[in-house]
């Protein structure tokens, strides 16, 4: 870019008032945090969130595989980037196939897009993509609140490039206020002909017609050689793609902790962080303590956990029955029964981690 598109560009971007304040609407776009795991193999399957937080894997109906890795790959001021490898090919692509990655965003943080109104905004996206071989795929903008869409194809080569796409303001359709899903933001890689059959408009709001979703993509799963790199997600107001806001760690990971949380096993003293001494009672031969978490998540989680144990100093470790129960934003209460030997009134217990795969995970994703 020259100087004078520069100077041009940031100078939009001052009289939009986009300098001041937070511009990035997503959490996690430098893909710096992946509380769950940094690389998971054999997805395609099924759905679900594997590894780098907030971005959902999406897939149904193909028997094509890959793994899904937070990687190193220094450049344009980003250290981490998403990376899909293609590892089982689907020569076959059977109409009601897709698989994609999405990203999730709740209404009330959304509101400033004045969508459904007649002072609707643009937005802007933009994101860094690159793969083993040129290819074109998806941008898919939904609003779940009116299921309206928004589609835009973008080109993907064997070096980094910055995609921005400007979407049109939509008068059509307010984004509900409150904690619940509003917009996703979806790469699709992937799909059939229930999808791909349709015609292509590129940024136009319209009602869902599925057949139109995935017009003239590439796929995915069309070799083991294939690769998919994307980081620097960024969606801001405003007709202008202004470069990328970094945000510390520490803040990203708070964000994120939002909507999961996973405290996981310590080798050396494993007793996990932020939970309270289990106090035994004859009576019930069962203990209960509180899990509170390091920030309110978006509403009440799923809790689930791996390698657990009760730990006394004067009997050791030895298994029980974990449940939880009592789950609210703040954390939740963990309930151990059915130990032997039996617990003894007046020790004090703490849950412990078998190795350092054990955790205790919370989960309100949207």
């Amino acid at each position: 870019m020259s100087k004078a598109a520069e100077l041009a560009k940031w100078g939009e971007v001052s009289t939009n008032g986009q300098v001041s304040g937070r511009r990035n609407i997503v959490i996690n776009g430098a893909m710096n945090v992946a509380q769950r795991s940094a690389s998971v193999t054999g997805i395609g399957a099924t759905s679900g969130y594997y590894t780098i937080d907030r971005y959902q894997i999406i897939s149904g109906a193909t028997a094509g595989r890959f793994t899904m890795a937070q990687v190193a790959d220094v450049h344009d001021g980003f250290a981490n980037a998403m990376k899909l490898t293609c590892t089982t090919a689907d020569a076959s692509i059977a109409a009601g196939e897709y698989m994609g990655i999405h990203y999730r965003i709740e209404g009330q943080d959304l509101q400033q897009i004045k969508k459904g109104t007649s002072d609707a905004e643009k937005v802007t996206i933009s994101f860094y993509v690159k793969g083993n071989a040129s290819a074109t795929y998806m941008l898919e903008v939904k609003d779940s609140d009116n299921t309206r869409l928004n589609h835009n194809q973008f080109a993907v080569t064997t070096d980094w490039t910055r995609i921005e796409i400007t979407l049109n303001a939509d008068t059509t359709g307010a984004f509900t206020d409150d904690n619940g899903l509003s917009l996703e933001l979806s790469f699709w890689l992937h799909g059939g002909s229930t999808y791909t059959s349709g015609t292509y408009t590129a940024n136009t709001w319209a009602g869902q017609t599925n057949a139109n979703r995935l017009v003239g993509i590439s796929s995915f799963f069309d070799s083991t050689d294939r690769t998919f790199f994307l980081t620097g997600l960024q969606m801001e107001v405003g007709s202008v793609a202004t470069p990328f806001e970094h945000r510390s760690f520490g803040e990203e990971l708070a964000l994120c902790q939002r909507y999961l949380q996973k405290y996981t096993g310590v080798a050396a003293v494993k007793t996990f962080p932020h939970t309270a001494p289990l106090m035994a009672w004859n009576a019930t031969n069962a203990a209960n303590a509180m899990l509170s978490t390091t920030v309110t998540m978006r509403a009440a989680s799923t809790v689930t956990e791996s390698g657990l144990r009760l730990r006394s100093a004067e009997l050791g470790n030895f298994d029980g029955t974990f449940a939880f129960a009592s789950i609210t934003v703040d954390g939740c209460d963990i309930g151990v029964g059915s130990v032997s030997p039996n617990l003894v009134t007046g020790n004090t217990y703490m849950i412990s981690s078998t190795d350092t795969s054990s955790y205790i995970q919370l989960d309100s994703e949207l």
